[in-house]
């Protein structure tokens, strides 16, 4: 038997239990009684193993739908931190009708591809505020990668921020500190400066909050994108997101 069956085994013969008090307490059960009701339960699965997949099925719809209720009740204040925070870097229009929020790492390979697409909807739509959200997920680079870019907000505030953004995550390899900071000092960036930002407190801070704002909207991965009220994972493609975003700008909502 399966650890899943097993698990539902060991479920439906506490249910059984349970719903059988005219019968006897659970505790009161001898172990050959026990053993016959637990016979009975495990027969009827293996007679009867659409059961388990319908469970299964009950289970995913209604993880789902919790999933979406907490990530709704996040998402439906206009001045929640996955739209506002100080830490982040903001390209596009600052007054946009839409906006698009990226949760990315620089080691991330399908946010690599993604950038593309992401660069071209920021250049085609005038009303697209771009939200660019460093959550640092695949290693220690990734981490020291996302202070720089950070403390580098403050050298590089809204769209000029694009050129070290995109300049860093189309490089190849394992990026960290000594590839953003190359990519800084490319750009022109005070060095001095820089380092000293790097060591604010603020910049650990900044990662901290994006880490627990992806928690709190259940994101395990990247790039995972919002838009509008909706948590989209994967480098979903320019057409899916340029649909959601033209959607938000006609009625509010990623679905009209």
């Amino acid at each position: 038997m399966t650890k899943i069956s097993s698990l539902f085994l060991s479920a439906a013969v506490g249910a059984a239990f349970a719903l059988a008090p005219a019968i006897a307490p659970a505790d009161e059960f001898n172990s050959d009684q026990r053993a016959a009701i637990e016979s009975i339960v495990r027969d009827y699965l293996i007679s009867h193993p659409e059961v388990l997949r319908d469970a299964m099925q009950a289970l995913d719809k209604k993880d789902k739908e919790a999933a979406e209720a907490t990530q709704r009740k996040v998402l439906e204040d206009p001045n929640s931190l996955v739209f506002t925070s100080k830490h982040q870097a903001d390209i596009g229009n600052p007054n946009g009708t839409a906006t698009l929020v990226e949760f990315f790492d620089y080691n991330c390979h399908y946010c690599k591809g993604a950038l593309p697409d992401i660069g071209r909807l920021v250049k085609e739509d005038t009303k697209l505020k771009l939200v660019l959200k460093d959550f640092p997920v695949l290693g220690p680079g990734s981490v020291e990668a996302a202070k720089v870019a950070i403390a580098a907000h403050n050298q590089l505030p809204g769209d000029k921020f694009w050129a070290f953004h995109s300049k860093l995550l189309a490089k190849t390899g394992p990026i960290g500190k000594d590839e953003a900071l190359a990519v800084a000092r490319d750009l022109g960036l005070d060095m001095t400066k820089l380092a000293k930002d790097m060591a604010d407190p603020d910049v650990a801070a900044g990662i901290e909050e994006t880490l627990a704002l992806a928690d709190s909207l259940q994101i395990n991965g990247t790039p995972t994108f919002v838009v509008g009220q909706q948590v989209v994972v994967g480098a979903v493609g320019y057409e899916a997101l340029k649909d959601k975003i033209d959607a938000v700008h006609q009625c509010g909502h990623a679905t009209c």
